[in-house]
């Protein structure tokens, strides 16, 4: 087995069971279980399961923040920054975490499971790595979405931007279990890029611009 094709099956495994099981709750020994290495493996490419999280974290947001990066350059070449909306914002933030987790060929579900993990449980370093290593990006996105929702203040904004992440990690967390019920009760189906159209205007609301569709 090629090296590059270990550390893609340990970060998998990782993935998948911490999405599933959450970071304390996950032994090294059950991922390497799954990813069917020796614990060794996981000592010589990460060297500890807190470095591990963070490499998982760092597939996904590593090129999120490149593309998302490339997209905000391309809507500043088209608008002026203070013509950017809300919901403009959030439909170029939402296809590049679709995009790159079909590229990256990872369920959306189990990225926003991780996210809100990285909140809800103790993990303070990870709140550290994801602002050292793609503080540049995010603060470039929260830049332009507090410019487009004018007259919040510094703590309403901070707020508001949980609020809409609390919405929408819950939402694409729990597709599945969600459209499960949306089958029973209404007999509809839904994919997972049509919740999200509906989904961008809601929390768009949520942050503080009720006029715009």
């Amino acid at each position: 087995m090629a090296p590059n094709d270990t550390v893609e099956k340990i970060l998998h495994a990782a993935t998948l069971l911490f999405a599933e099981r959450g970071f304390s709750e996950t032994s090294l020994r059950t991922i390497t279980g799954m990813a069917e290495v020796n614990l060794a493996a996981v000592n010589y490419h990460f060297g500890s399961k807190k470095a591990l999280i963070q490499a998982v974290f760092s597939r996904f947001l590593g090129p999120m923040s490149a593309k998302l990066d490339t997209a905000l350059d391309d809507l500043l070449e088209s608008h002026a920054e203070n013509e950017l909306s809300t919901n403009v914002l959030l439909s170029c933030l939402f296809s590049v975490i679709m995009e790159v987790t079909e590229e990256i060929g990872e369920d959306p579900q189990r990225f926003m499971r991780l996210l809100g993990l990285a909140y809800a449980q103790t993990q303070e370093h990870m709140r550290h790595f994801i602002v050292d290593n793609y503080g540049d990006t995010y603060h470039r996105f929260l830049d332009l979405l507090d410019n487009s929702l004018p007259g919040l203040s510094p703590v309403e904004f901070y707020w508001r931007l949980y609020f809409m992440m609390g919405a929408a990690v819950f939402t694409l967390s729990s597709f599945e279990a969600i459209r499960s019920i949306l089958n029973a009760d209404y007999q509809q189906d839904m994919t997972m890029n049509e919740v999200v159209e509906l989904m961008i205007p809601a929390i768009g609301r949520l942050l503080g611009n009720p006029g715009e569709t």
